[in-house]
């Protein structure tokens, strides 16, 4: 099995090409809804957040305050690697484990969506292939504001700080240009998904898992007879 990741800006459509790769029946991995369910109140994300952000960076209820995190570290470079470490790690376990499933069940790729990959370089030696959903700066903008309580200032601050949508597309081995109609979209993620089910670079990564079994397997069975015969 081979993984391949997705990533794009903030508001350049991950989650849409995100939800037509599953209507696709491709096994994906969402790394922001792992991260949701580590940051819920008495989570291990949670607890690390309060640590060492503070009361003010949680609401009444508990809850984590995402607006307040959200200009922290999209403002504070220092605060945002923060906020990095400390989840990073969490949600790259969270993941490998959903991945030694799949692999186990014989599947032949897997798509993991991490919003940052390029920025926080997790997993990127793992990644076989990477797609980025790209888009114009001007619909991020659009996209971000229509979702309310944010104003233009702070979108615009939010997209700076992440990497250029065009240099994340030079990066990448596939892009899906979310910037028209959710039809043109659709018929990229449909080809991006023929390409990769025609790949044959399961076979490779299955070969070096089954040379390393065999290998522990010789010396192991070298050891036991060294030390019983």
């Amino acid at each position: 099995m081979y993984i391949v990741g997705l990533t794009g800006g903030i508001a350049s459509g991950k989650t849409t090409v995100m939800d037509m790769l599953k209507n696709l029946r491709c096994n994906v991995i969402d790394a922001e809804e792992i991260a949701n369910q580590i940051l819920k109140p008495g989570g291990a994300g949670w607890k690390k957040i309060k640590k060492y952000f503070g009361p003010e960076a949680f609401l009444d209820n508990g809850e984590l305050n995402r607006r307040y995190i959200a200009n922290l570290t999209f403002s504070k470079p220092e605060k945002n690697q923060l906020f990095i470490m400390l989840i990073q790690p969490l949600i790259r376990s969270h993941i490998m484990w959903k991945v030694v499933r799949l692999f186990i069940c014989g599947h032949q790729f897997v798509i993991i969506n991490i919003p940052l990959l390029y920025e926080s370089k997790m997993m990127m030696s793992y990644m076989k292939y990477t797609i980025v959903v790209n888009c114009t700066e001007n619909q991020q903008v659009e996209r971000l504001l229509k979702l309310g309580e944010i104003t233009e200032m702070e979108a615009m601050s939010w997209i700076k700080i992440q990497m250029n949508l065009f240099k994340k597309s030079d990066l990448a081995t596939f892009i899906v240009d979310n910037s028209s109609s959710r039809e043109y979209t659709q018929g990229q993620v449909e080809r991006i998904v023929c390409l990769l089910r025609a790949s044959k670079a399961q076979w490779k990564s299955r070969s070096i898992f089954f040379l390393g079994f065999v290998s522990l397997s010789v010396a192991a069975a070298a050891v036991y007879y060294t030390k019983f015969k």
